[in-house]
């Protein structure tokens, strides 16, 4: 009974329950590849990401810390936030960060070849960062956050669905709704979140009804860091 138990609850709710997925939906949507791009950490940024996680680790296992869920939250978060760029965590550190070089080259190719791609992170200063990088590139983008005025949010779509820039710099939680962006057919995560789910939602801002193109999502994951096991738990929780 115990090992039929998982199948005859199954058979008791499945009444119940209507679960479609989005390709059974929206059978006419363009197919979506999603591509994991390395970034490979330089050797003084690798040098300072393990120094930065060997001290986490000393100070979470002294004093019984490790006990305090918060504290240690926040200590991942400042490992993740290390990935995106330096600055984030040593405010005092220079200009280099792998990741917004890896951003560059891969957006200097979307706009070399025809394409326009919708760019997202989580952490607003990082898109701060980014966009001083863009400007000194001389690409134009649209952004919004979740400070952004909705009459701006709302010019903002429209100019970028008009063909004004070629990227929509997006914070992840803003962007996660509400925006109908089919005019990109690239979408780039700078850094990946706990819940695949959120970063599908943002996805969606392209891939969705009104689509004519494939659309390629980049994940940009940081190599031999944090980033590569949050990938890994995306998995385990895909697979239950």
């Amino acid at each position: 009974q115990t090992c039929a138990l998982p199948i005859s609850l199954q058979e008791r709710i499945r009444p119940f329950i209507l679960r479609r997925t989005k390709s059974q939906v929206l059978a006419d949507l363009p197919p979506l590849t999603l591509v994991h791009h390395p970034v490979q950490l330089s050797e003084a940024e690798s040098i300072a990401y393990q120094q930065l996680r060997r001290e986490i680790n000393f100070r979470l296992t002294s004093a019984g810390r490790r006990e305090n869920k918060l504290e240690i939250l926040a200590e991942i978060t400042r490992l993740r936030r290390f990935c995106c760029h330096p600055k984030l965590v040593f405010p005092d550190a220079g200009s280099e960060a792998s990741k917004i070089d890896a951003l560059l080259d891969l957006v200097l190719e979307l706009r070399e070849n025809q394409h326009r791609a919708l760019v997202f992170s989580q952490f607003v200063d990082f898109l701060d960062l980014v966009r001083e990088r863009l400007d000194e590139a001389g690409v134009s983008y649209q952004y919004l956050d979740g400070s952004t005025p909705k009459a701006e949010r709302q010019a903002a779509v429209e100019a970028f669905q008009a063909g004004q820039s070629t990227l929509f710099v997006i914070s992840l939680k803003a962007g996660g709704f509400g925006l109908n962006l089919t005019a990109a057919d690239y979408v780039i995560h700078l850094d990946p979140w706990w819940n695949p789910a959120v970063e599908e939602q943002a996805t969606d801002r392209a891939h969705r009804i009104g689509q004519e193109r494939p659309v390629t999502v980049y994940r940009l994951i940081t190599k031999d860091t944090i980033e590569e096991s949050i990938v890994a738990l995306h998995q385990t929780k895909q697979a239950l």
